[in-house]
């Protein structure tokens, strides 16, 4: 499918709707295909032990999911998230940032199914994965 918003209005998007997490994530590719996201791993996201929280990593997995589904659909700012399982399979690599690839398996009138890899920066094994179910808002009728 082709996508309705390119990757650097994306990143201006996202802004606007959810300043609390303004500078968290980078947009390192968005097409067709897949997006692959980052979050910016700081001093914020970690937890004892000196490695990247799973709720840190749910972040980075939803807000995946969430532009992948809107760079196709446009600019929806009431679709959310209805459901998500996790699967965490290893330790993040301290100090480095997440990368979501996310692909987008289902988009239907009323729900986007989107898959989610997380990867530690320059790692070749996930550290988790996930799967996220969003509810679109219905289409108004012009």
């Amino acid at each position: 499918m082709a996508l309705k918003v390119p990757a650097d209005e994306m990143a201006l998007y996202l802004d606007e709707v959810f300043p609390q997490v303004k500078g968290m994530f980078g947009i390192d590719r968005l097409d067709e295909d897949l997006l692959v996201m980052r979050l910016h791993a700081g001093e914020q996201h970690l937890r004892p032990g000196g490695t990247v929280s799973g709720p840190a990593m749910f972040s980075l997995a939803d807000v995946a999911a969430y532009v992948a589904t809107m760079a196709r659909i446009g600019k929806e700012a009431l679709a959310v998230t209805t459901n998500c399982s996790i699967d965490f399979m290893r330790k993040p690599v301290a100090g480095a940032d997440v990368i979501a690839h996310a692909r987008v398996l289902k988009l239907g009138r009323a729900l986007s199914v989107t898959d989610v890899l997380l990867f530690s920066d320059g790692q070749p094994d996930p550290v988790a994965r996930a799967t996220l179910t969003y509810s679109l808002p219905p289409k108004s009728a012009a």
